[in-house]
């Protein structure tokens, strides 16, 4: 039955559990359309009539292209470094065949003539007819794709396929052939590669698709092509002469119901948690700007071109190799391409220096940010081949900066500004504590007293919503909101939050959410709120929404506890009043901390034995398990400590022998890489970690935007626990911060890969994003460009903040070109003496990476940390005593070795209590010094 899993288009039903995920959902047969009320499968068009034929050319070195004779769209096209991977969908080349799918070397236009008021759409996509073609000598194709446009199309269109300079080059040439201008409102070359998993096993989708990142950067911008596993070369398309990447206008799938045809503009093959879809590179998008996406921020300000009466326009792209990840920007470079370099990224707190590094081949001759009072810039001069500027926002939100270099190369870069990030937790821990708590005592539910979901575009708490799991208080969207208000208080307590946090432990989640006794004790519920009209009073249920599908449980669907994702929730609730508990002084009242420790510790081994079949896979947020698992060695709990540890080898010895070990519920995913991650390196499956990271990198690319930077992919879970229920790449999704630890824990232990903390910090900082100036958490912000907004639901934000929570600190690092760097804080040089201020969220971890010193507190704060490597100290900072904490707690981990045999250690004299160093706190700064040894 695994083939017709409820919703053809690859969403899962969290009602069932049949997917497994060895197997991806989506056969695309009739059958299944049919039980879907989808149309049938389009039987194969005339395409392939007349074959293939082959790019020859001698200078072309890196890629190998084939083509449909009779469309000269792409058949296939490979680098000659990995000849088995095809970067397009060649292996579907036959079922996608028909009129209306997109093919790599299409085009669409939005063209309005002179005097028009309605802007008319064409695509060489829509219906097949051969080409009429100009020239195919076997090195360069060219061809008038006039046959396969409607007739009434007022531009020739001629499309060329060459080499240029050793790069494959693909070119259009726009011609008004009438007597009236021509307005181009809309032009987009449709970037159709293989990211297309339907029908796949899980270790095939791996070795031959890939998925594909977009940096919008006007003139400067490119697409990355990158194999699902990570490794091998990656294809980079930039722009052929003047086409700037202005705007990622995505292909639908929607289509004629009769037919099955797509729909003008749009693509037949399905949508869904195995095929994100295919999107156009767009070149001008005024006549989308002015309809579509009407009243939208855009990445980039929308523009037509115009055509004059018998005038043309060129417009084109490359398509050059890099030979892995972390060699996309040097190879940009090499190919005389704008690279930008920001830290900590792109995402700027107003109380943080912001540094961006440029190289190009030409010089920089303006840089301004739009809005103008957006960030103060100043140049400081060059580092190596890189001009050096220091940033400083000075305005909350989005903008963007822009570069125009001397040759007229114009490079857009996507920053966004936030509160200090201290601010912005403490905003969003007021407006969880307040604006969502919920407490109704005659609640028929029993989820008061709780944080609940909340609808930020209504202004109020979600108590319905017929995805019964998004008011339950369960699931990642239900229990998103107590969540981070949980790990709130963990990383920055305060006695309201933490007094709320323990009444709804002792409230709701023990005894309710969570079964207190019997058979299923420590078992956790699907859902607290249920659809269940005879238990109800009349017309209880809001009537506007759909309760007729699967989403919408009764008692004994919300009561099930055998879901294993929704058990990491509630032992971080619990990990999180331990670690308050034991590390301060009475913020926590109603339990001593090994009650916190005991139920987080009971609740892992429930997930086991009540909830079986989903912990075959790594779980969101299951690096808290590896957490609990040390604090109980801490403890000196060594008999729990053993247990937990062989729960967790077993699973591990699972994934060692799986060839890509992170499935899920859904066919493919993102993020539950990030507890296999850590299991596997625990346990020393090195092998197992590494293809995990790389697998990581795949989806999480470094990008000089603040949306897509460190933002892992996501797209489906809108569907899941959004307020605008649709497939669309989400940005900032809670994929940011999991998928972090992995990363960062990687560059602890190799502090010279730069790319890791990149693609790390990206994915720590992104979570911040999503809360708005009055403390508002969004699941995700809306990519599309009819949207462009954080979504109005909190949703499953909750395990993005646990990820930046377990995450945020301060980074020091050193460039050989780019001098000292700091990711989380300001560093300055004295005379050898390197100091640096701590201004992340939490300020209770650093890492010193020349060193490879990870030093964290589990009480305290950093302030400041000074570095003197010619009189080998570090010298730390630490800030006052607080509310409940008159002591700080000190961890020192030697996590790399670069200097040799150099190690930094504590004074023997200072008091150890389970594993940290207890520092006595004062009303004053305390400095506290480390030495080499």
């Amino acid at each position: 039955m695994i083939g017709a899993e409820k919703i053809v288009t690859g969403l899962y039903c969290r009602a069932c559990h049949l997917v497994r995920s060895s197997v991806v959902v989506l056969l695309g047969t009739a059958a299944a359309y049919a039980q879907q009320g989808r149309p049938p499968q389009l039987p194969p068009g005339p395409m392939l009539d007349d074959g293939t034929v082959v790019l020859q050319a001698p200078e072309l070195k890196d890629l190998n292209l084939t083509l449909v004779r009779s469309s000269q769209t792409v058949a296939s096209l490979k680098a000659t470094a990995a000849h088995d991977m095809d970067y397009t969908p060649g292996d579907r080349l036959k079922e996608r065949s028909a009129d209306s799918f997109y093919h790599l070397g299409d085009l669409d236009l939005r063209l309005r003539s002179e005097g028009e008021k309605d802007w008319k759409d064409f695509s060489t996509a829509h219906e097949r007819h051969p080409v009429r073609v100009l020239s195919a000598d076997g090195g360069k194709f060219s061809a008038d794709l006039a046959p396969t446009l409607p007739a009434d199309i007022p531009l020739t269109v001629t499309r060329t396929w060459s080499v240029k300079n050793g790069e494959l080059s693909l070119s259009f040439l726009l011609t008004n052939r009438t007597g009236k201008a021509v307005h181009v409102g809309g032009l987009g070359i449709p970037l159709v590669f293989n990211n297309i998993m339907n029908g796949k096993k899980l270790d095939q989708a791996y070795a031959e698709c890939s998925f594909y990142d977009p940096y919008i950067g006007e003139d400067a911008g490119y697409v990355q092509v990158v194999h699902l596993n990570g490794l091998g070369p990656v294809l980079l398309i930039v722009p052929e002469g003047h086409t700037p990447f202005e705007a990622y206008k995505p292909i639908l799938d929607r289509r004629e119901r009769a037919t099955g045809k797509g729909l003008l503009l749009n693509d037949p093959t399905p949508r869904g948690t195995t095929f994100e879809g295919s999107y156009d590179w767009m070149v001008h998008s005024l006549g989308f700007a002015e309809t579509d996406w009407k009243g939208v921020e855009e990445w980039n300000p929308a523009t037509e071109a115009t055509l004059q009466p018998g005038k043309s326009l060129s417009y084109g792209l490359r398509f050059i190799v890099a030979p892995s990840v972390r060699q996309i920007e040097s190879t940009l470079s090499a190919h005389h391409r704008p690279v930008a370099f920001g830290v900590p990224g792109f995402i700027l707190p107003t109380d943080m220096q912001g540094h961006l590094f440029l190289r190009y081949s030409a010089a920089v001759r303006t840089i301004v940010s739009e809005p103008a009072n957006a960030v103060a810039i100043k140049h400081e001069g060059h580092r190596g081949d890189w001009d050096a500027y220091t940033l400083h926002a000075e305005r909350w939100g989005r903008f963007r900066l822009l570069v125009t270099y001397t040759d007229g190369t114009v490079q857009s870069i996507g920053y966004r500004n936030i509160k200090p990030e201290v601010q912005a937790v403490a905003d969003m821990g007021r407006f969880l504590y307040h604006e969502q708590w919920f407490d109704n005592p005659s609640d028929p539910f029993h989820r008061t007293p709780s944080v609940i979901s909340y609808d930020n575009d209504a202004g109020k708490q979600v108590l319905q919503d017929s995805r019964v799991w998004i008011a339950g208080l369960s699931d990642e969207a239900g229990a998103g909101s107590w969540l981070a208000g949980a790990i709130k208080q963990f990383g920055e307590p305060d006695r309201e939050g933490v007094a709320k946090l323990e009444a709804f432990v002792d409230g709701v989640l023990w005894g309710n959410l969570q079964e207190s006794s019997g058979e299923h004790k420590y078992g956790v519920h699907k859902s607290l709120f249920f659809y269940q009209p005879d238990a109800m009073p009349p017309n209880f249920y809001d009537s506007n929404l759909n309760w007729k599908s699967w989403t919408s449980w009764n008692t004994k669907g919300a009561n099930d506890v055998g879901r294993s994702y929704n058990y990491p929730h509630v032992v971080a609730a619990y990990w999180s009043l331990y670690r308050l508990a034991r590390n301060s002084q009475g913020l926590v009242t109603k339990h001593p901390w090994q009650w916190y420790l005991d139920q987080a510790y009971e609740t892992t081994l429930a997930m086991r034995s009540q909830a079986p079949y989903y912990t075959r896979f790594g779980q969101m947020e299951g690096t808290i398990f590896l957490l609990l698992l040390e604090d109980l060695k801490n403890e000196g709990r060594a008999d729990q400590a053993s247990k937990l540890e062989a729960l967790m080898r077993t699973r591990a010895d699972l994934w060692k022998s799986e060839p890509y070990p992170f499935g899920s519920e859904m066919p493919w995913d993102s993020t539950g890489q990030e507890e296999v991650y850590n299991w596997t390196r625990y346990f020393g499956y090195n092998d197992k970690a590494d293809v995990t990271l790389n697998a990581i990198l795949a989806y999480d690319p470094v990008i000089p935007s603040w949306g897509y930077n460190g933002s892992a992919r996501r797209y489906w879970d809108f569907i899941y626990g959004g307020k605008l229920q649709r497939l669309e790449r989400q940005l900032h999704h809670y994929g940011s911060g999991l998928n972090a630890i992995p990363l960062l824990a990687e560059y602890r232990a190799h502090p010279g890969d730069l790319y890791l903390l990149r693609a790390g910090y990206g994915g720590v900082m992104g979570p911040l994003t999503n809360i708005d100036e009055r403390g508002f958490a969004s699941a995700a912000f809306h990519s599309f460009p009819d949207r462009m907004v954080f979504d109005g639901y909190t949703g499953d934000y909750g395990p993005n903040f646990l990820g930046h929570a377990l995450n945020t600190a301060t980074y020091l690092t050193r460039d050989d070109q780019l001098g000292w760097l700091c990711f989380g804080g300001d560093v300055s040089e004295d005379h050898g003496l390197i100091s640096f201020t701590t201004l992340d969220s939490f300020r209770n971890r650093v890492f010193v990476a020349p060193l490879g010193l990870w030093l964290t507190l589990d009480a305290g704060h950093f302030s400041r940390v000074d570095y003197d490597s010619q009189r080998r100290t570090i010298s730390l900072h630490l800030a006052p005593q607080s509310d409940g904490v008159s002591a700080a707690r000190l961890r020192i981990e030697q996590t790399a070795n670069p200097t040799g045999a150099l190690h930094y250690g504590a004074p023997t004299d200072w008091k150890v209590d389970a594993g940290a160093y207890v520092l006595p706190l004062s009303g004053t700064e305390t400095v506290a010094v480390l030495r080499a040894k």
